[in-house]
């Protein structure tokens, strides 16, 4: 098994696809489960489901990404990505290779198994959130699923060790926009206009100050990382767009930035006369452990239970659709020293990584 998910691996690498358009990974995915006696479907577009039926009265799920990024591969590696512009940069590939793996060795041993077992092969990650698409088709309710259980490739862990923590895991992300409309005019008549520009900067300056209330012991992370405005350097300017990211844990926390930065627009109207549109898209929920699951996958794995995570992740996964659905938690498995995710040389040692997560997996299936 350890060379089957390393050769799943590679053969992946190389057909990365993009969003939901996954034809070539789709087609391998199932070509991989066919043989091996489960029921598959596709509830969304760019989607594999498998289901192996143990006759039990519960289900547990694990979920595996396999959608990959526009960026152009510049590892090296002999099965670098034959797509040009697109590469598997934040280890789906390695996803998708272990819960093939793993389905293998459920198609073996399901008669040994305390549960029905469902593989969610899901597209979209990193764009509009594949995984709330697979909750809303009603695919978990079908078939009974009471835990789900996810694994992500996380760099500069120890190469292989598995690691968690109850509670918060990964971070709320919501990106924002904030367009400020003024009245451009010719800089000799500056006081005839209203300044987008200086507005913007006032709005951007008042912002950061808010964020900077919350308590120390609150993780959070609010950065604008561009600023467009104006059109010459001897006209007022009549637009000002920022565009930036909040990221959260809390609900609470969440709900308190989105109305102190419309109150800080509200503000910045009545001050300047210049108009502020502030947008919060919906974004991903923060990764949320089920308190009482990861004890009990503590408690049930022992020596072998997942290292503690000491601090939460400021990045976004849509795994967290699935923990609002049902019970789950979502694990870190290292990737060792290697390159940061969705970097263009982001690779790893699959021989000595993969074959620990399936093992990993592996226990996750037989907790009473």
């Amino acid at each position: 098994m350890s060379q089957t998910v390393v050769d799943h691996r590679r053969a992946l690498h190389q057909i990365p696809e993009l969003d939901n358009q996954l034809p070539e990974t789709v087609a391998y995915t199932r070509s991989v489960l066919e043989p091996l006696g489960c029921t598959l479907s596709s509830p969304i577009p760019g989607s594999v489901c498998a289901f192996f039926d143990a006759g039990k009265a519960e289900t547990v799920a694990f979920r595996a990404d396999m959608d990959a990024l526009p960026v152009m591969e510049c590892t090296g590696l002999p099965y670098a990505s034959t797509h040009p512009g697109k590469m598997h940069a934040c280890g789906h590939d390695g996803h998708t290779a272990m819960a093939l793996a793993l389905a293998e060795y459920v198609s073996a041993h399901l008669e040994k198994l305390p549960r029905n077992v469902l593989f969610l092969f899901q597209p979209a990650e990193e764009t509009t959130g594949g995984a709330k698409g697979l909750c809303e088709s009603g695919i978990l309710e079908a078939h009974h699923v009471t835990q789900v259980f996810g694994l992500h490739l996380w760099p500069n862990l120890p190469a292989g060790k598995v690691f968690t923590r109850p509670g918060p895991l990964m971070a709320r992300a919501n990106e924002v926009t904030v367009t400020v409309t003024g009245k451009s005019v010719h800089l000799s008549r500056a006081s005839q206009g209203l300044d987008a520009m200086t507005a913007g900067v006032e709005y951007l300056r008042r912002a950061y100050a808010m964020v900077d209330t919350l308590p120390p012991e609150e993780p959070r992370a609010f950065l604008f990382g561009k600023m467009t405005s104006g059109t010459v350097r001897n006209a007022v300017s009549g637009k000002t767009v920022l565009e930036g990211s909040l990221r959260t844990y809390r609900e609470e926390t969440y709900h308190f930035c989105k109305q102190q930065l419309e109150s800080i627009g509200q503000e910045i109207t009545a001050e300047t006369g210049c108009g502020v549109k502030v947008c919060l898209n919906e974004g991903y929920p923060a990764v949320w452990n089920h308190e009482g699951l990861y004890e009990t996958v503590c408690t049930a794995l022992g020596q072998d239970a997942p290292s503690l995570l000491e601090a939460p992740a400021l990045a976004a996964e849509d795994f967290s659709f699935y923990q609002k659905a049902v019970p789950g938690v979502f694990f870190f498995l290292g990737a060792g020293d290697t390159p940061e995710l969705h970097a263009p040389d982001f690779c790893f040692d699959d021989e000595a990584v993969l074959p620990q997560g399936v093992e990993f997996l592996k226990k996750l299936l037989f907790m009473a």
